[in-house]
């Protein structure tokens, strides 16, 4: 049987750091996706990128990253996810009249989670669905809020 692919956005590793609540549900939902559960390349640099020192970025590759990495399920940009970056922000600069230099830098590693995400067929797991939509406009892909019900999947 087939298992529905999920990647979590980096908003929900940061959570379930922060908050009790949000991590025993973010351990629940992956437990019941563990099957299907791919970490995006780009969510690792970001979180690895926020940690205070060595020890801390050492344990997050030893018990984060590592076994994503010994299961071949870290989800990397290609170039066509790097050719929808730059389609998706010269369609939003259009109408908004943006220029590069406005553009949140998280905002950019959104589509590039989310090409990643559409190229794997995954869903993408985040609280920042506001962005997410505006993505999917002009390249869609799934996306769903934390933390979707399994019980169907």
């Amino acid at each position: 049987m087939a298992h529905r692919k999920f990647v979590l956005d980096t908003n929900c590793f940061i959570d379930a750091a922060r908050d009790a609540d949000f991590r025993a549900a973010f351990t629940r939902f992956s437990e019941a996706a563990a099957a299907g559960l791919y970490l995006s390349a780009v969510v690792a640099a970001e979180l690895r990128a926020g940690l205070a020192n060595r020890k801390a970025r050492t344990q997050f590759e030893d018990e984060v990253l590592g076994p994503f990495v010994r299961r071949g399920r870290v989800l990397t940009p290609t170039e066509r996810s790097w050719d929808a970056l730059g389609h998706v922000l010269a369609t939003l600069s259009e109408p908004d009249g943006l220029r590069a230099a406005q553009i949140p830098r998280s905002f950019v590693f959104d589509i590039l989670i989310a090409q990643s995400c559409r190229e794997a067929g995954a869903t993408l797991i985040s609280r920042n669905t506001r962005d997410l939509a505006r993505i999917a406009e002009i390249t869609p892909f799934a996306f769903d809020a934390p933390f979707p019900d399994l019980g169907a999947a």
